[in-house]
């Protein structure tokens, strides 16, 4: 593990902007030019004024340790988080040059960093001792009658998956969209909004290419399942319980113990639709070699508020949520800004990948992929296609239409040469989605996604 306060590389910075545009514009402005009293500590914080276009120039200050990730503090007026001045004085301050020199931060810097951290330790004690609970009795009802609605739910959807199934599949094709909406629809009324996100990905399924029949019956066998699962749930085990409850929507509470390790970010990406953005963020234990999964949200058109750069490490509690096979976590207490560090995942073939999963869906029937580090592997075409091979075997995994879209497939291939790499990424049923990778000589993680 490096010392605290290590400078990052402008990668890792750049991982932090919002957009493309931010990206570009923050590179204009990560040389020394329009920067004066520009500053750092070994606690992570970073300082400096730009010179824009009105008479003043913006104050600009980074908090590397903040809790969720980097916070950012601008005078500008953008709304983009971070800003351009952000990200110029973060590429600043990761160059070699010595452009932001180690010092005391001004008054209107340490202001605002103070603040934030008083404020941060005041909300850790709440936060540990849990929210409060309020009316326990009230809580109870609520959960109830939720509970209720949501059996309505599923055994309203039961009925519409029979009546499909003996309507034939080829009817869904004809009936359109507009049906399985209208059914996600109920179910949100339900409050059940993992059943109706899976409805909707139902909607897709017909006319989406050759055998979609067979993928749409595999698709409502799962759900069926799921809603057995939901009727079923006390008859369940205790692990396999929460996992129902937690595909059907229901949102648990991190349960812990809370884990403290040296955490490597593995890969960060977003996903978002027309209501919400999802950011997955996936992060590895040195120590106790656990896989976990933190998940941001922002609304539509807004980036989620954790940003944690790729290859960067950081010491941290992590506490899992329930659920049997589940990798999701809430992160917790850290206790130094993120640094960069040398810490690789250990890799497997792709076979034993291949079981990772397999096992998995034991506890987890609707899992759609787990992550996996895969060593020593190249990629290499495969007629349309592209595989992940094993340098040393003879067995492939084949990369999902996703990932065969995206510019990272080719910095993937640039980064191997023909050569083996190590790859971090997602295996399913669907095949492998490369997140991250790193060459087999020594070198920084380069991010996929």
């Amino acid at each position: 593990m490096t010392q605290q306060g290590e400078r990052w590389t402008a990668d890792q910075v750049l991982a932090l902007a919002p957009d493309a545009a931010s990206r570009k514009a923050g590179s204009k402005l990560g040389a020394a030019g329009p920067w004066s009293d520009a500053g750092c500590d070994d606690e992570g914080r970073v300082w400096g004024l730009c010179k824009g276009s009105g008479s003043k120039p913006y104050q600009t200050v980074v908090d590397l340790a903040g809790a969720a990730g980097p916070a950012y503090k601008c005078s500008c007026p953008s709304r983009k988080f971070p800003c351009k001045h952000a990200l110029g004085l973060l590429l600043l301050w990761a160059g070699e040059d010595g452009a932001v020199a180690p010092g005391q931060a001004p008054d209107w810097a340490e202001q605002w960093l103070t603040t934030r951290r008083e404020r941060a330790e005041r909300q850790r004690p709440a936060e540990s001792a849990g929210a409060p609970s309020g009316d326990p009795e009230a809580a109870r009802r609520r959960a109830e009658r939720r509970a209720e609605r949501i059996t309505a739910g599923t055994t309203e959807l039961e009925q519409r998956l029979a009546d499909l199934l003996r309507g034939g599949l080829a009817g869904a094709e004809q009936a359109g969209y507009g049906m399985w909406e209208e059914t996600a629809a109920r179910m949100v009324d339900a409050q059940a909004p993992g059943l109706a996100a899976r409805v909707r990905e139902l909607g897709a399924v017909p006319s989406s290419g050759p055998g979609w029949p067979v993928r749409l019956l595999e698709e409502c066998a799962l759900l069926h399942l799921l809603d057995r699962g939901w009727l079923r749930r006390e008859h369940l085990p205790d692990g396999l319980a929460a996992t129902v409850r937690s595909r059907v929507g229901l949102t648990g509470t991190p349960d812990g113990p809370a884990l403290r390790d040296h955490w490597l970010v593995l890969a960060q990406y977003d996903t978002a639709d027309a209501r919400l953005t999802t950011r997955r963020v996936w992060i590895h234990g040195a120590a106790s070699h656990r896989t976990a999964l933190l998940l941001s949200y922002g609304a539509a058109g807004r980036a989620p508020e954790l940003a944690l750069p790729v290859g960067l490490a950081l010491e941290c509690e992590v506490t899992p949520y329930p659920g049997a096979g589940q990798h999701r976590a809430s992160l917790g207490e850290r206790f130094a800004p993120p640094a960069r560090t040398t810490i690789r995942p250990p890799g497997v073939t792709t076979s034993e990948a291949a079981a990772q999963y397999g096992e998995a869906l034991r506890d987890d029937p609707w899992l759609d992929s787990v992550p996996v580090t895969l060593d020593r592997v190249i990629p290499v075409p495969d007629g349309d296609s592209w595989q992940l091979a094993d340098a040393d075997g003879d067995t492939a995994l084949p990369l999902t239409p996703t990932a065969r879209t995206r510019p990272g497939l080719w910095r993937l291939v640039a980064l191997s040469g023909g050569a083996p790499v190590t790859v971090f990424g997602e295996c399913g049923h669907r095949g492998f989605t490369p997140l991250t990778a790193w060459p087999t000589a020594p070198g920084p993680a380069v991010p996929l996604c």
